[in-house]
């Protein structure tokens, strides 16, 4: 902050002090007056002078009272017949400009009429008591000064007002930065949380699965609870990849590099997910219809996402061996994901966090898609997904496995 900026806060934080010296000094620069008029006039220029000067003091923190004070004791002064004009008169055109700049728009506007009025006020009372000649030309005169004080004033107002939008504008401005960054950081921790969440409940969801499995299975088949404790160990280190990944994508924030990332799952990892499913001993089915597409950016990870989930549910809410079918569908304008099962017919809604369903909804709105979930006519659970996407298809395929 330059030294221009700084001086200017010290006025701006000084108002009143300033005004009561500035009201002070005009004060002292009509008292030599005094001593140019004879006995009887001497005396009534100083109390003339101190009630027209004083309320001066008060012109910017009370713009709209000193301009009525100013002008009243104006007006006492014509209607009592003491028309002569001393310096002290001044404190009017700077009362004027005072309320024209900081006063409000019908305040300045009723001054500048007053102080017309006060001119031709003026000129009749000169002219009754004879004092002057020219009584137009001093009417004129009159006029004028006002005329040319109010207009300086309203280019000093309009100044003003700028001033005070720029700097309202900054001001919101500074505060809407700083909403938006508040916005960002809680939709990054929703985001992020959402992927722990997927993460972290479908790897430890197999797990878990598999290590009863395997348990059981220990006994009566060996083999059965190796592949258990090969599906675990996979599962496991997926999860901790991915988790791997998502933690260098918050470095990168910091500068650090990017390049061990792994790419974020698509659409077009969806079999493979059904695969890895199928490996850990779930009864799973997948059907494509119609030809893959480019999604937009971050459209496919969330139908991966959500079909993982559904996934998940499947094993946490479906009950025994449940027969579950994955369909993708890419229509014309959309691609529309079907997870359905056989089960007992339930899923949880939310997990207490606000994931489960309500985040499977969450993450399709932020593309225009939406979830539709609930139990089957015969019996069991579906998940129905629809995301809009751009393009148009390239022909029409059906892919089978189960």
């Amino acid at each position: 902050m330059g030294w221009w900026e700084r001086s200017n806060r010290w006025f701006d934080a000084h108002v009143l002090g300033l005004d009561v010296v500035a009201a002070g000094l005009l004060m002292l620069f009509c008292l030599p007056t005094a001593t140019n008029l004879d006995g009887s006039s001497r005396g009534a220029v100083v109390p003339w002078a101190l009630a027209v000067i004083a309320p001066l003091a008060l012109r910017r923190t009370r713009p709209v009272g000193s301009a009525v004070a100013v002008f009243a004791v104006g007006l006492v002064h014509l209607l009592a017949g003491h028309p002569l004009i001393f310096p002290a008169d001044i404190a009017v055109l700077v009362a004027l400009y005072s309320v024209t700049v900081y006063g409000p728009r019908w305040a300045h506007r009723t001054a500048i009429a007053g102080a017309l009025v006060g001119s031709v006020l003026l000129a009749v009372t000169l002219l009754v008591g004879g004092e002057m000649g020219s009584i137009l030309g001093l009417w004129l005169f009159a006029s004028v000064t006002a005329l040319a004080v109010w207009s300086f004033g309203l280019v000093r107002r309009a100044r003003y007002e700028t001033l005070n939008a720029l700097r309202d504008r900054a001001e919101r401005l500074e505060v809407e930065r700083g909403q938006q960054a508040q916005i960002a950081t809680a939709a990054e921790r929703s985001r992020i949380a959402r992927e722990m969440h997927d993460i972290i409940a479908h790897s430890l969801s197999v797990i878990i699965a598999q290590a009863d499995g395997g348990r059981y299975a220990a006994d009566a088949d060996p083999a059965a609870a190796a592949r258990s404790l090969d599906t675990i160990a996979e599962t496991g280190r997926a999860a901790l990849a991915d988790v791997r990944r998502l933690l260098g994508v918050l470095r990168v924030g910091d500068g650090s590099t990017s390049s061990e990332l792994l790419p974020q799952p698509d659409a077009a990892d969806l079999e493979q997910l059904v695969e890895q499913m199928r490996a850990s001993g779930m009864r799973v089915s997948f059907a494509r219809m119609g030809a893959a597409r480019t999604l937009p950016p971050g459209a496919g990870m969330v139908a991966y996402r959500i079909c993982q989930e559904s996934l998940t549910n499947v094993l946490k809410h479906a009950g025994p061996d449940p027969g579950v079918t994955v369909l993708v569908k890419w229509l014309p304008a959309s691609l529309v994901l079907e997870v359905s099962d056989d089960g007992r017919g339930a899923a949880a809604t939310s997990d207490g966090r606000g994931q489960g369903l309500v985040g499977m909804r969450e993450r399709a709105a932020m593309f225009g898609g939406s979830v539709a979930a609930g139990p089957r006519a015969g019996g069991g659970f579906q998940v129905h997904v629809d995301l809009p996407m751009p393009g148009a298809p390239a022909g029409d395929v059906v892919a089978v496995a189960s």
